[in-house]
Formats: structure tokens, C-alpha cells, sequence
């Protein structure tokens, strides 16, 4: 049983007039760096839930880009179920559902319709797994399309680490016949006092994209891409496969402390890989970069001291953060972005050496 004084930590926005506060969970390993067994076992909470709830009903679960992604996959890998993630980049050869999320700093957020064409028939429910559901208008902006898409094929649910919705919003899910489900049952009402409370005078660090040498590079396998449909059995069994690869290069190096790090919407398989690294015996950290641009304060009970800004692996010319790096033994960048944008792994190794030397890369598409 989790409390919010467990999970929910406030930071500030940066630029963003709609809502200044961020909820911040530091056991989700997204902004601060979490065991992964913690993040797990949280994330396994909220999939028991669901569990008792749908025994019988076929299930498609969608994860939300960015935060939720890792929630997301680790839920349905409990359930047994099928899985995809919304995401913001883009994908060929496919047909997207757009739907927008106001509150974010990127709005934008799409879905492959083709892959939920090839199962809606299978399909009793769709649940989408968020880490905080606030207003509800986000997921109502995309069942709205699924519904006109696939007129009463099938039903709706809500799962999240943190619920914020207030009387008016749950009503509307309710009318509409949409159970919401949830860990922690939070109130935003003097969120953005605290946050505008902070002074914000951090660390800002922002990192160059000259280029800069990992330790070793490793290539992995065929990565299994969660923006597009896929059994979360098989997802999990790939990432196990990517795990038994990477120790079988770096055994020896992943002792003492070790840092894993995901890069953006590419969550899961970092975390998953820190798990098992921390099953091997290491003290394991994992988090991720974001395009969440978060300001940082002195304050030692504000969650977010320092930023380093970076260019994405993805697109050099969007500009990512990274959060309070720690000095390891050892850190494991994993990452499914291709080998074109140079300049975004440059700037992220660069972050990462200010306080360490080893570092590994692991590349995954």
C-alpha cells in the first residue's frame, strides 16, 4: 500500500503557462534514479489490481510516451496481454491516430492504427496505463477517436500510479462508463503554490554535442519496438535475450554501483536490464533522459537538483534533459535510436563523464 508522501515529489515547469507544477514520482525511474526492484514492485501493485478486475476479458493495454512507457509494458507483462505505447516519433509505413495531450510540453501524440486495426476484433478492453491521470481529458481525447473508429467494439478502463482527478472529471468517467483505476489518490490543489515556492537556482548544465568516446560500444541483437503492437510475453523474453547479451560482454564490469540509463520514450528494456543487473548482485540505479524541461533548486527536499541539457539521439535539433547524475562504477546507456544523430550521443556521454568513467553504450534497433 503506497501513500503520496511515498511516491510524489513537486517540481516546477519550465515555460509551460497551462500547468506549472510537475508531479514527480521517485520510485517510476523516469526524472530521478530509482532501484529497479522498487519501480517493479510498484508497478506490479497496480497490475494486481487489474488482474482481479478483468480475469476474463481479452485485454490490449496502451502505455503512454514519455513517462508511462516502462508502467506501461511492465503491467502488461504481468497480465499476459498484448501491448503498444503511444509515441512522438515517428514511425514509417504506417497510418497514425493523432490526439493531443494540452498540458504536456509536447502536445503531440500518436498511435498506429494499423496495429490496433489487426486486433480490435480480439479485443474485450482497451486499458491505458498512465503514471498520473489529472484531468482524464488527454485519454478521453483518444477514446473519443477510437470510439468513432470502432463504434462499440470495445470497452474502456483507466490504470495509474497517481489519480488527481477531481469530483467533476471522475463524474464524466463514471457517465461514460470508464473505470478508473489507481495506487494513490492525490490532490493538486496546492500543487502550484509549492512549486512557484522554489527558487529554481539549480545546476544547469548544458552539454556540447563534440563528439566524445564510450568505453566500448556494444550491438545488440534485433530490438522488439513497443510503438508498434506486440505480446508483452515475447517483449519480455527479448529483453532477456538483450540482458544475457550485454552480460555476456560486460560481466565483469557490472559490479559495485552501476547507473543503467533509457533514453526518452525507450524505457523498459533499460529498466528491465538493471533489474537483472541488480539480481546479479550490484547496487542498480536506472532513470532516463526526457524532453521534459524541469527547472532545479538548491533546496534539499526539492526532487530535482541539477540538468543537463542535451541534443536527442533521436533528432539533433530537439533538445532533451537529464537529471541529477550520480558518480558509478560503471554506466549502461541502452537506447533504440540509430546511429545518425551523433551529436545527441555525444552530449549525453558528455553529461554522464562529468562524474564517471566507464561508460558503456547499447545500442538496441
Amino acid at each position: 500500500m503506497y501513500r503520496e508522501e511515498d511516491l510524489v515529489r513537486i517540481a516546477k515547469r519550465e515555460n509551460n503557462n497551462i500547468r506549472k507544477y510537475l508531479v514527480v514520482n521517485r520510485l517510476q525511474g523516469k526524472h530521478i534514479p530509482v532501484k529497479p526492484g522498487e519501480a517493479f514492485a510498484m508497478f506490479r501493485e497496480l497490475a494486481d489490481i487489474l488482474k482481479k478486475e478483468y480475469k476474463k476479458e481479452n485485454l490490449l493495454l496502451i502505455g503512454f510516451a514519455e513517462t508511462a512507457t516502462a508502467i506501461g509494458a511492465a503491467v502488461a507483462v504481468e497480465l499476459g496481454t498484448r501491448y503498444i505505447q503511444t509515441t512522438r516519433e515517428i514511425i514509417p509505413d504506417v497510418e497514425y491516430l493523432f490526439f493531443s495531450e494540452e498540458h504536456s510540453h509536447a502536445t503531440e501524440q500518436k498511435l498506429v492504427k494499423n496495429d490496433i486495426d489487426s486486433v480490435i476484433s480480439e479485443i474485450d478492453r482497451i486499458i491505458f496505463i498512465e503514471d498520473e491521470v489529472t484531468t482524464g481529458k488527454t485519454i478521453l481525447n483518444i477514446i473519443q477517436i477510437l470510439e468513432k473508429l470502432y463504434p462499440e467494439k470495445v470497452k474502456f478502463s483507466v490504470a495509474s500510479l497517481l489519480n488527481g482527478m477531481d469530483e467533476k472529471a471522475l463524474k464524466t468517467y463514471y457517465e461514460k462508463n470508464i473505470p478508473t483505476h489507481y495506487l494513490v489518490k492525490t490532490n493538486h490543489r496546492k500543487y502550484t503554490e509549492i512549486a512557484e515556492g522554489f527558487a529554481g537556482d539549480g545546476i544547469y548544465v548544458p552539454c556540447s554535442g563534440e563528439e566524445q568516446n564510450v568505453t566500448k560500444e556494444i550491438r545488440a541483437g534485433a530490438g522488439m519496438n513497443a510503438r508498434r503492437l506486440v505480446d508483452a510475453d515475447k517483449y519480455r523474453e527479448a529483453c532477456e535475450k538483450l540482458w544475457i547479451e550485454i552480460d555476456g560482454m560486460v560481466h565483469d564490469e557490472l559490479v559495485g554501483r552501476v547507473l543503467v540509463l533509457g533514453t526518452e520514450e525507450f524505457m523498459y528494456p533499460a529498466l528491465y536490464v538493471a533489474n537483472r543487473i541488480a539480481q546479479s548482485g550490484a547496487e542498480t540505479f536506472c532513470h532516463s533522459t526526457t524532453r521534459s524541461p524541469i527547472a532545479v533548486s538548491a533546496e534539499p527536499e526539492y526532487p530535482l537538483h541539477t540538468r543537463y541539457e542535451l541534443k536527442s539521439l533521436y533528432d539533433k535539433e530537439r533538445t532533451t534533459y537529464l537529471y541529477d547524475i550520480d558518480s558509478y562504477e560503471a554506466v549502461l546507456i541502452i537506447t533504440d535510436s540509430q546511429n545518425g544523430e551523433k551529436e545527441g550521443l555525444y552530449s549525453l556521454v558528455n553529461a554522464v563523464r562529468t562524474k564517471n568513467n566507464k561508460i558503456y553504450l547499447v545500442r538496441w534497433c
